[in-house]
C-alpha cells in the first residue's frame, strides 16, 4: 500500500456544484481514501459557520481547514486560529463603506450581514437559507464579533484605494470584478496546509490538494501534488500539477486512482 498522505479538498466546485450537490464517484472516493489509511481534509474559503452541511460533515474528515487558512480543527478540536481584533475590525468596516464595499464577516460561530446590503441580492438569501441562526447582523452586534476573514461585493466599488488603504492588514483574493475575499495578511489555504503538516509532523510533499478557482492557487503549489477540477479556472488549471475531469465527471474519483491513492 502506498504511503499514508494527507488529502485536502475544496468544496465549492470541487466537492459539490452551485446546488451543493456531491457526486456519489466523489463520497466513494473519500471512503475509499479513508479506508486506506489516509488523512481527508476540507479546506475552504468560507468562514467555518459556513461549512455546517451534514452531507458534507457525514464523510467524516479528519480536519477542516477553513477561513482561507485562518482556522484548523483536527478530530472536532480546534488547533489554529487567527481572530482579527475587533478595533481592526471597526477601522476596516469604516474603511470598506467609504468606498462603496458591501461586508460579510465571516468567524468561528457566525456569518454576519446586514439585511440593507444583501436583503435582496441573490447570495444573501441563499445565506439566509443555509445559515439560519448562525447569520447575524454586522450592526446589530457592533464590536461583538469573532471574525477571522471577509468577502465583500465590490460591484460599483472603488477597490484598488480600498485595498491600498487596507494593504498593512490584508491580502486580497479576487473572485471577479464585484467579488473579493479580504484575508489578515499572510494567511491562505497554501498556509493552512503547511500548518497542518507543521501541527501533525506531516511532510507536506506527502500531501495532495483538490481544487478549481483563484483562491485555491496557493494550496494547489504547496500540496506535494495540486489537482485541477476540468470545470475549474484556466488560473488553476495552470498552477496545478495535473488536471482531472470535472466534478460532474468523476474527477475526483479518477484522479485518487490516477494517483494510486486508491
Amino acid at each position: 500500500m502506498q504511503k499514508r498522505k494527507a488529502i485536502f479538498f475544496d468544496i465549492d466546485g470541487t466537492l459539490w456544484d452551485y446546488k451543493n450537490e456531491i457526486p456519489e464517484s466523489a463520497k466513494a472516493a473519500i471512503r475509499a481514501l479513508k479506508k486506506n489509511g489516509h488523512l481527508t481534509f476540507l479546506c475552504s474559503g468560507r468562514g467555518r459557520a459556513y461549512i455546517q452541511n451534514p452531507e458534507l460533515l457525514e464523510l467524516g474528515f479528519d480536519g477542516i481547514i477553513s477561513g482561507c487558512g485562518t482556522m484548523i480543527e483536527y478530530h472536532g478540536e480546534t488547533i489554529f486560529y487567527k481572530r482579527l481584533d475587533n478595533t481592526l475590525v471597526e477601522t476596516t468596516l469604516s474603511v470598506m463603506r467609504e468606498h462603496g464595499f458591501r461586508p460579510i464577516m465571516e468567524g468561528r460561530q457566525y456569518i454576519y450581514m446586514d439585511e440593507a446590503d444583501f436583503g435582496q441580492d441573490y447570495y444573501g438569501k441563499k445565506l439566509k437559507a443555509e445559515l439560519g441562526e448562525r447569520l447575524s447582523s454586522i450592526e446589530g452586534t457592533w464590536g461583538d464579533w469573532e471574525v477571522s476573514k471577509f468577502s465583500c461585493a465590490t460591484d460599483n466599488a472603488d477597490r484598488e484605494e480600498c485595498f491600498a488603504a487596507l494593504s498593512e492588514y490584508y491580502d486580497y483574493k479576487i473572485h471577479n470584478p464585484a467579488v473579493a475575499e479580504v484575508v489578515p495578511k499572510g494567511h491562505h489555504k497554501g498556509t493552512g496546509i503547511a500548518k497542518v503538516c507543521e501541527l501533525l509532523n506531516i511532510d507536506i510533499a506527502d500531501t495532495v490538494a483538490f481544487g478549481d478557482s483563484a483562491n485555491d492557487l496557493e494550496m494547489l503549489c504547496a500540496a506535494g501534488i495540486g489537482v485541477a477540477m476540468g470545470n475549474g479556472s484556466d488560473e488553476a488549471k495552470t498552477a496545478a500539477d495535473y488536471v482531472t475531469d470535472s466534478l460532474k465527471d468523476d474527477g475526483i474519483w479518477k484522479a485518487c486512482r490516477r494517483l494510486e491513492l486508491i
